[in-house]
């Protein structure tokens, strides 16, 4: 399966610092995921636009039928992931936030601050990750039954 990633930040896409949490995802997913699978990775700057054609291209070009984002799901001003991920989406699937919010809450009270979310393009599921990688190795693992699932209706 091929899988797209998305890592946004502005200071990692300037080379400030290195992208920990787009590997981070590669390393989790493949860890749960169990099958073989081939990551189509960008890293990009907090851009709405820049973000939505990267989405639109990784499920229409590249025909990824799972894209996970990380970053840029807080309420800063810079912080565009969700809406870029509605500008594209046909149906969102708001579970997955809340879920990765219950998981995160006990430990990170914080974690209500994500506007994380999900939803579906075409035969494609697109998933919003928090930026932090020990939030993506929290977050993600108890998805995978749901990611499946969704993968499963969504392919012909």
């Amino acid at each position: 399966m091929k899988v797209g990633r998305v890592t946004l930040s502005d200071r990692a896409s300037a080379g400030v610092y290195e992208d920990l949490s787009g590997p981070e995802i590669e390393r989790v997913f493949r860890e749960c995921w169990g099958e073989a699978c081939d990551f189509v990775a960008r890293l990009l700057r907090d851009e709405r636009s820049l973000i939505a054609a990267s989405l639109h291209e990784l499920c229409e070009v590249e025909q990824c039928p799972l894209v996970i984002t990380t970053g840029g799901t807080g309420p800063s001003a810079r912080d565009v992931t969700p809406e870029a991920t509605r500008d594209v989406i046909d149906k969102e699937l708001p579970g997955f936030g809340e879920a990765m919010r219950m998981t995160s809450f006990d430990t990170v009270p914080t974690a209500i601050l994500s506007r994380a979310t999900a939803g579906t393009r075409g035969r494609s599921l697109i998933l919003n990750l928090p930026g932090n990688p020990r939030a993506v190795g929290e977050c993600l693992p108890p998805l995978i039954p749901a990611i499946r699932e969704a993968i499963r209706h969504l392919s012909p």
